[in-house]
C-alpha cells in the first residue's frame, strides 16, 4: 500500500472512532484515544504478532492523521454524520486495502496462509473491536452487522491464494481489496447479514 492511500485509510477509521467518542459524549481526550485506536489497533496487534515494531510506532503520520480526524469530528460531527454514507464507502475501501496488505505483511514474514488470514483479518477490523471495547459496546465482530468480517477473511484468502500462486505486489494487493471492498458495498447495498442461529432473534 502507497503511504497515500495507508494514511487516508487510518483517516477514514480514525474519523468514525472519533464520531463513536462523540456519541459517547466523551471529551476531545476520549475522542482522539478512540480514534487512534480504531485507526491503527488492527494494524498494531498485527505487527505485535508478527514480531516487529508496529508501523503506527516509526511514523508521525499514523498519529498526526487520528489527531486531525479528531479536531474535524469535535468541530464539525453534525456535517461528519450528514456525510457518513459516503464516509462508508472510503471505511469499506480502507477494510480491503488492510486486509490485503495486512495479510501480505504477514505472508512475507514467513507465517502459513491460515495464520496470514487471520492476521489480515485483524489488521482490517481489529481496530474496529478495540473502539467498542473502549467505548462500552459488544463489538460488531461478534454479531457482524451487515457483514464487515466475512468480506475482509475473504479479501485475505484471496490474498493468500494469489501469493500462493506467485502472484504479488500491485496486482495482488488491489485484486483481493477490490474484491472486500465490492461484498462489503454490496452487503450494505442489500442489507446481507450473517445468519443466526436457528430459533434466535425471531427466526426459526
Amino acid at each position: 500500500m502507497t503511504p497515500a492511500l495507508d494514511l487516508a485509510g487510518i483517516f477514514v477509521f480514525a474519523l468514525s472512532g472519533a464520531l463513536q467518542g462523540v456519541r459517547k459524549r466523551l471529551d476531545v481526550v476520549g475522542m482522539a484515544v478512540l480514534a487512534f485506536f480504531t485507526a491503527v489497533g488492527g494494524g498494531i496487534t498485527r505487527d505485535l504478532f508478527i514480531g516487529v515494531q508496529p508501523a503506527a510506532f516509526r511514523d508521525t503520520g499514523y498519529l498526526l492523521v487520528p489527531i486531525a480526524a479528531t479536531a474535524i469530528a469535535f468541530f464539525w460531527h453534525p456535517q461528519v454524520e450528514r456525510a457518513m454514507p459516503g464516509v462508508l464507502v472510503f471505511d469499506a475501501a480502507g477494510l480491503g486495502l488492510f486486509c490485503a496488505v495486512g495479510t501480505a505483511k504477514a505472508l512475507a514474514y514467513g507465517l502459513s496462509p491460515l495464520h496470514a488470514v487471520l492476521l489480515g483479518v485483524c489488521t482490517a477490523v481489529g481496530g474496529g473491536v478495540i473502539r467498542d471495547v473502549l467505548s462500552g459496546e459488544m463489538p460488531t465482530l461478534l454479531y457482524d452487522r451487515q457483514l464487515y468480517a466475512v468480506p475482509a477473511m475473504l479479501g485475505s484468502t484471496a490474498m493468500a491464494v494469489l501469493y500462493a500462486l506467485d502472484i504479488r505486489g500491485f496486482a495482488a494487493t488491489l485484486s483481493s481489496a477490490v474484491l472486500a471492498f465490492a461484498l462489503r458495498i454490496l452487503a450494505m447495498r442489500y442489507g446481507w447479514r450473517a445468519p443466526l442461529a436457528r430459533g434466535v432473534g425471531g427466526q426459526v
